[in-house]
């Protein structure tokens, strides 16, 4: 298994980020390779807000996503993302392949800035493709992040 780490600064407040990364409608915005997403189920009661829930409790998503594999073909998958609203946290994985899995992690810097970090674990052998991806996808991210007007974080950014 391959462990794959990259991060960055975004000059935005963590709650901020956090906020526009947890709408997982804004997936395909930032991923490279992902076109579409979609629950493929309803979200439980608890997870209409942070009260409604233990602390650390994630809400957990089931979803139904389509990318693009390396060749470019289009590839639907079930997966699962959980976000933990307390430390600021989503996990994910892909329920037909234990060995493919994640976690970002955005933490406060200062008043207006922000540390994301994202890690993948792959059954994959290590690559330097994967580790660009990953760098690219955080470069999108801050970018798109770092355009958007802070008071409308949850709407399309502008470019």
């Amino acid at each position: 298994m391959a462990h794959h780490e990259a991060s960055t600064t975004v000059d935005v407040a963590a709650n901020i980020v956090f906020e526009y990364l947890s709408d997982l409608q804004h997936l395909p915005q930032f991923l490279p390779r992902m076109t579409d997403v979609h629950p493929t189920e309803a979200l439980p009661a608890d997870a209409q807000g942070i009260e409604a829930r233990r602390p650390q409790q994630p809400v957990h998503h089931e979803l139904e996503v389509t990318a693009d594999d390396p060749s470019g073909q289009p590839v639907h998958r079930e997966a699962w993302i959980d976000v933990v609203e307390e430390n600021r946290t989503l996990r994910w994985g892909s329920p037909g392949n234990p060995g493919y899995h994640g976690e970002l992690e955005v933490d406060f810097v200062a008043d207006g800035t922000s540390h994301v970090t994202v890690r993948l674990d792959t059954s994959h052998p290590a690559s330097a493709a994967i580790d660009n991806e990953l760098a690219n996808t955080l470069t999108t991210l801050k970018t798109t992040l770092e355009h958007t007007p802070p008071t409308d974080a949850s709407h399309t950014p502008t470019a």
